[in-house]
């Protein structure tokens, strides 16, 4: 199975968790969601009154300059560690 073809699968493995995973893992899952499917963070940072839009895109604006392969790993090996 290709690196593309366990990601996508990792993608619909996420919302069949055992239990709903905790916020910053949630943080961390789509910040490697982003890199891996998108690349770099783009566009305006959001505001301050924005807070959950903020954390989600400085989460992702801190995977800046690691490659969508490498993010497309880790996002597989959290979904993995979270399935058991």
């Amino acid at each position: 199975m290709s690196l593309l073809d366990q990601f996508n699968q990792a993608q619909i493995d996420s919302k069949n968790l055992p239990e709903r995973p905790d916020n910053m893992t949630l943080l961390k899952i789509y910040a490697l969601y982003k890199q891996g499917s998108t690349g770099d963070a783009t566009g305006d940072r959001p505001g301050m009154t924005d807070f959950v839009a903020r954390a989600k895109f400085d989460g992702w604006a801190a995977l800046s300059g690691t490659s969508q392969e490498a993010a497309m790993q880790q996002y597989i090996d959290v979904i993995e560690g979270l399935k058991d």
